[in-house]
C-alpha cells in the first residue's frame, strides 16, 4: 500500500475542502492516487452528508426574499455547525437562494422544503452535495411565507437575527424602522393578546414571591402582582414598546402619527433554542496532528 504523507492529505483537503480525516480514508482506498481520491470524495458526497447529520448545527444564518411588490416572501433559518461555515461564500449563497425558492412555492413544513425544485436538483440534494464539500452539518431549520395584508419588509442583523413585517399604510422608511426596532428590542408579539398565559402566570407568580419577601402585606399582594404584569407586557409586546430611536413614541403612537399599522411580524434569532455542543479543539488538533 502506498504511504499516505500529511502533504497529500493536505493537498487533497485545498482540493476538495473536505475534512482531513476524509481525505485520508479516500487517499488509503485510492492508493495514493490524488485524482482517483478526489473522484471518490465527490461520489461520497451524499454519506458524508449523512454523517455529519448526528452533529448539532447551531450556528448559522437567516436568509430573505421578497416579491418586487412586496406583497409576498420568505424568511429561513438555516443551520451549520460553525461560524466559519456560515460565513463561507456558498453556504450563503444556498440560504439565500432557498429562501427564494421557498418564497416562490407552497410548501407548508420544513420537510415539504426538501423536495422542492432547486439548481437543477432537489433542496435536499443540493444540501447534501454542499455538505460534501464543506463538511459540516447544514439543516434548514425553520420557515416562514406570510403572504402581506400590506408590505412585506426585513432586516437582518449581521445575518443571526433577521426579521420579517407586515406593515400597512406608511412607507418603506418606516417599514425598516419597524423591523430594526424589533430586531432590536425582542418583542415577543404585536399586543398583550399574543403574549402566552403561562407566561404571565410566571410573572405574577414571581411578582407576589418577592413582595412577600420584601414583607408586603397580603392584601397588597395582587395589586403588586398586577402591577407587575402590565410592566411586563410593556416591555414584551410590541405597540407597547418604547421606539428605539426616538423615546418620545411608542410603537403604538409612531404607526398611528404615520397612518400605519403592523399586521404581522416574525423574528428569527439563529439557534435560538439549540444546545450547543462543548467542543473539545485540543482533542481535535490532537487528532490531526495523527494524520
Amino acid at each position: 500500500m502506498a504511504e499516505i504523507t500529511a502533504s497529500m492529505v493536505k493537498e487533497l483537503r485545498e482540493r476538495t475542502d473536505a475534512p482531513m480525516m476524509d481525505c485520508k480514508k479516500a487517499l488509503s482506498e485510492a492508493e495514493g492516487d490524488m485524482t482517483r481520491a478526489e473522484e471518490i470524495l465527490r461520489v461520497r458526497f451524499g454519506n458524508k452528508a449523512s454523517k455529519a447529520a448526528g452533529r448539532v448545527a447551531a450556528e448559522g444564518t437567516v436568509g430573505v426574499s421578497i416579491s418586487a411588490d412586496g406583497k409576498t416572501g420568505a424568511m429561513v433559518e438555516v443551520n451549520s455547525e460553525t461560524d466559519f461555515c456560515a460565513k463561507n461564500e456558498d453556504f450563503l449563497n444556498f440560504v439565500n437562494q432557498l429562501a427564494s425558492v421557498i418564497a416562490n412555492s407552497n410548501a407548508d413544513n420544513i420537510e415539504a422544503v426538501a423536495t422542492l425544485p432547486m439548481s437543477g436538483a432537489t433542496v435536499e440534494e443540493t444540501r447534501a452535495q454542499l455538505v460534501g464539500k464543506i463538511g459540516e452539518n447544514i439543516t434548514p431549520r425553520r420557515f416562514v411565507r406570510p403572504t402581506a395584508q400590506g408590505k412585506l419588509a426585513s432586516y437582518v442583523h449581521g445575518s443571526k437575527i433577521g426579521v420579517l413585517v407586515d406593515l400597512v399604510g406608511g412607507d418603506d422608511v418606516l417599514a425598516k424602522d419597524i423591523a430594526m426596532h424589533i430586531a432590536a428590542a425582542k418583542p415577543k408579539s404585536l399586543d398583550a393578546s399574543g403574549i402566552p398565559q403561562d407566561l404571565i402566570d410566571a410573572e405574577r407568580r414571581v411578582a407576589i414571591e418577592k413582595a412577600k419577601e420584601a414583607g408586603k402585606p397580603e392584601a397588597m399582594l395582587e395589586k403588586i402582582a398586577d402591577g407587575t404584569v402590565q410592566k411586563f407586557l410593556k416591555e414584551v409586546t410590541l405597540l407597547s414598546q418604547v421606539f428605539v430611536k426616538d423615546d418620545k413614541f411608542t410603537i403604538e403612537s409612531l404607526l398611528k402619527s404615520k397612518g400605519a399599522s403592523v399586521a404581522s411580524f416574525t423574528m428569527f434569532t439563529v439557534g435560538e433554542g439549540i444546545e450547543k455542543a462543548v467542543v473539545d479543539y485540543a482533542a481535535e488538533v490532537a487528532a490531526a496532528a495523527k494524520v
